[in-house]
């Protein structure tokens, strides 16, 4: 891999400007995919318009006035994921990074009330020596979840966790019937209803049957695999901005 990103051959999830100039910052590895996130310096400078070049948003980010998650971020090189959630509190403003129709990454407004917890999707489980069963989440996170919900929570399911504390406050199943948004491959983007959750006895992965929401008041039913699965809710949807 390259240290350099050129902007004409930057993810097609990025919304941003491509012939405007030659390159483009290259978000250093972190919680999130290359493809599924974007660097801190462009989300100041080109989706949110606050800075107008790029030594610019390097000053803003060095006051240290931009959270990511609650915890402030200086490095412009830091690659801000789906569903993480960033805030500005000089100009009480905070956002999340959702998904647009088209698939690419974009900032949905949201209160601060919506601010204070993030979805995240458990990713794996293991055994800590002498601590229980600990979870680990799409970005990067781990949680501890105790006794009492450390075998209700399954891998693929979501939880709601409040970043002050890491405390979980809701949990989402990945069972038929979930809301869930697709996050990778050709229907990307998608949201709707797991009708059936297909097991697949090789090294292939699982294969979910999805009832899709078109938002137009027409249905369809389409299959991607379980890792491009992320459940967002179970009696409706629990992300602001996406339906």
């Amino acid at each position: 891999m390259g240290r350099h990103q050129k902007r004409i051959a930057a993810p097609r999830s990025w919304k941003i400007e491509r012939k405007t100039a030659y390159w483009a910052v290259k978000p250093r590895p972190g919680p999130h995919p290359g493809d599924r996130s974007m660097p801190l310096l462009l989300i100041v400078r080109d989706m949110l318009k606050l800075a107008d070049n790029s030594r610019e948003a390097k000053r803003i980010l060095n006051e240290g006035t931009v959270k990511v998650d609650g915890r402030v971020r200086k490095d412009h090189k830091f690659p801000v994921g789906i569903f993480d959630l960033l805030s500005i509190p000089a100009i009480k403003a905070n956002y999340m990074m959702v998904l647009d129709k088209k698939g690419r990454l974009s900032l949905v407004e949201v209160g601060e009330e919506e601010a204070s917890g993030k979805l995240c999707r458990v990713d794996g489980k293991r055994m800590i020596k002498g601590r229980g069963i600990q979870l680990n989440l799409h970005d990067g996170r781990n949680v501890l979840p105790g006794e009492a919900l450390a075998d209700a929570i399954k891998t693929h399911d979501s939880l709601m966790i409040a970043l002050e504390s890491n405390e979980i406050l809701h949990h989402f199943a990945y069972k038929e019937g979930s809301k869930v948004m697709v996050i990778g491959g050709k229907h990307s983007a998608q949201t709707g209803e797991i009708e059936e959750i297909r097991i697949v006895r090789s090294p292939e992965s699982n294969v979910v049957k999805i009832k899709a929401f078109n938002g137009n008041g027409g249905e369809g039913s389409f299959e991607t695999i379980a890792d491009y699965v992320f459940v967002v809710g179970e009696e409706k949807i629990e992300i602001p901005g996406v339906k």
